[in-house]
Order: C-alpha cells, then sequence, then structure tokens
C-alpha cells in the first residue's frame, strides 16, 4: 500500500510517500522559520497562506523523487489535529479533495501519534511495548505504548513544554526565533556548573514535568548577570532541562517495568539529552531509540507511516472533512 502524507499543523508544510512493503521512498519538508522570525513566533494566517503556496509543488517533488505518479497512490494520510486551525484545514482540505479525485481514502491522523510512532521508521526500529518520551513543540509527555492507538498517559507537563522553555530561554538570551537550537548549540561552549538552577518536580514522586518556574529563574540570572554570561546561562538552562527529562524517563522505565525508551519530537534531536539518555542506557540495561534526525521535527513521512499504519490494522476513513485544533493523544483508539 503507498501512502502520501500531508502534515501542515504548524510551520513546516511536509509530504512524503510511504510503502507498506518498501518503506519510506520520499519525504520533503518546507519551514516557514525564516518567514516567522520577522515576528518572534508563528503567525497563524502567515503559516496558512505559506501551506496553500508549498502544498502542491511539493507534492510533485516527492512524487518525481520516488518516480511515481498520483494514480500509484493507494491513500492519503493528514495531519487532522492538534494544530493551528487554518494550518489544519490547509492540509486537510487538499488531501480530501484529492482523495476524491483518485477515488482512494484519506485517513486523519493525529499529529502526536505521528511523532510517537516516528521512531519506527529507524534502524533499528523498537519492538512494542515501550515508553515513550514525547517533546514536540507545546507538547511534553511521557507515555506506555502497547501498540498503535494503544496508549496510555503516565505523566505531562502542567505549565509550559520543554520545547516552549527552550525558545523562551532563548529569546531571553537574545537568540531570536525559534531559539532552542540555537541555544543548543551556544550551551555546547559553556560551564553548566557554574549556575545553579532549579529541576522543577524532579522529585515530585510523580511523571509530570513543569517548566515554567526554570524559565523564570533563567529571566531572574539574566537580570543579574547580564546577557554576557549567556553562554553559561545557555549549559545551566540546558543541563536542568535535562536533568528533568532523563529523570523522569528513567524513573518511567521503572515504574512500568519496561526496557525500551522511545524519545520523538523537536527536542529529541537535542544532542545533550540524546548523550544522557544513551549513558543512562548503558548504565541501567534498557534500550533507547530515536527517529532519524531528519525526521525529528513535524514531517509528512510520520504522518504517512502512521496513517499507513491505521489502515493496515483496518481503520476507515470516514469521508467527513474535519480538522481537530485540540485533540488528546490520550484518547486514541486502536483501529
Amino acid at each position: 500500500m503507498l501512502v502520501l502524507g500531508v502534515e501542515s499543523s504548524c510551520d513546516e508544510t511536509g509530504l512524503a510517500l510511504f510503502d507498506t512493503e518498501l518503506g519510506l521512498l520520499a519525504h520533503a519538508i518546507h519551514t516557514q522559520v525564516a518567514m516567522h522570525a520577522e515576528y518572534g513566533g508563528v503567525v497563524p494566517e502567515l503559516a496558512s497562506r505559506d501551506h496553500i503556496r508549498r502544498v502542491i509543488p511539493l507534492t510533485r517533488r516527492v512524487l518525481n523523487d520516488a518516480g511515481l505518479a498520483l494514480s500509484d497512490l493507494d491513500a492519503i494520510a493528514y495531519t487532522q489535529g492538534p494544530g493551528l486551525a487554518g494550518a489544519l484545514l490547509v492540509g486537510a482540505g487538499f488531501a480530501n479533495a484529492l482523495a476524491l479525485a483518485l477515488e482512494i481514502p484519506a485517513m486523519g491522523v493525529h499529529h502526536l501519534e505521528g511523532h510517537l510512532l516516528s521512531p519506527l521508521l529507524a534502524v533499528p526500529r523498537p519492538d512494542f511495548p515501550f515508553v515513550a518520551l514525547l517533546v514536540s513543540g507545546g507538547h511534553t509527555q511521557l507515555m506506555q505504548v502497547e501498540g498503535v492507538g494503544r496508549y496510555r498517559l503516565l505523566g505531562e507537563t502542567v505549565d509550559d513544554a520543554a520545547g516552549e522553555a527552550f525558545d523562551k530561554t532563548a529569546q531571553l538570551l537574545g537568540l531570536g526565533y525559534p531559539g532552542g537550537p540555537a541555544l543548543a548549540q551556544l550551551a555546547e561552549g559553556g560551564a553548566p556548573d557554574r549556575f545553579k538552577l532549579p529541576r522543577p518536580m524532579l522529585h515530585s514522586g510523580d511523571l509530570d514535568f513543569s517548566f515554567s518556574g526554570l524559565k523564570t529563574a533563567v529571566l531572574t540570572l539574566v537580570r543579574k548577570e547580564g546577557v554576557a554570561a549567556r553562554v553559561d546561562i545557555a549549559a545551566a538552562f540546558q543541563a536542568a532541562a535535562v536533568d528533568v527529562l532523563a529523570g523522569k524517563s528513567l524513573k518511567a522505565l521503572r515504574e512500568t517495568g519496561l526496557r525500551r525508551l522511545v524519545v520523538a519530537g523537536g527536542v529529541g534531536a537535542n544532542h545533550a539529552l540524546r548523550a544522557r539518555l544513551d549513558a543512562q542506557a548503558r548504565q541501567h540495561g534498557y534500550a533507547v531509540f530515536y527517529p532519524p534526525l531528519a525526521l525529528c521535527t513535524d514531517n509528512g513521512a510520520m504522518i504517512a507511516f502512521a496513517g499507513a499504519q491505521r489502515l493496515a490494522q483496518g481503520a476507515s476513513a470516514d469521508g467527513r472533512f474535519t480538522v481537530r485544533p485540540r485533540w488528546e493523544l490520550g484518547g486514541l483508539t486502536p483501529a
């Protein structure tokens, strides 16, 4: 089965072709970072308009790269939510219209399920069951995953997500938008022990997260030390965030008795986090899996793959043209 994946939940337009027998055949992403940087954040109307401009050329690109035609498609998967309503409508409208013209099903996919399953596109790939650390944009969650659609929420952030904390801290340090990757790069040259920052909820006894207090502590530190100390402040912030994410992940593995950890989402590309989790894996004898670096941010490959898994399990597309800007991952059910 050949599935076209369409991702348009926020500020990346992603298209991909996934074949259930041959794997990922082609994928392409256009990021709107440069456009939104001028405004210091995503402007929803501009995001929607840019998705309209990009979705058809990117579709042609992936088909050309794979040497295939529209008539070869068996299904289309698109991000139905959560995300920006207008941006979601662009992808949903395109996917449903194309599917109707080709007389093939259009499958709405949960954006976070796409991230959750994206490490299965890597080699080696994890077997079910596993614990998943989702650190994507506005989401920080720990999930117990028994199979496709079989998810149990273990813990989540009670305020800011890790990705938001990285971006907001970067803005405090004058790194612009989006600042997470720039902060991580800056932190590589800093001394993480120069400043002491809190590790919120690290020892709370549960698996929830909080990053708002850490961001506030950085603000206080910047006001005291100035941006001249920003290299060491960045290093201290990253060390604190990694301590919390890694500590909670290890606790989730202990409490569930599982030996496999999957890390997905944009922050999953952070080198310091990967190094810490890899070290813990060696120390405690568990395995940790990540998506390919190119598939950590929003992309069409994860949507095509998740849609293909749903269809392969017998899920049916309802044919309704709807989007779900707010949609809890825990509410999903098996196909």
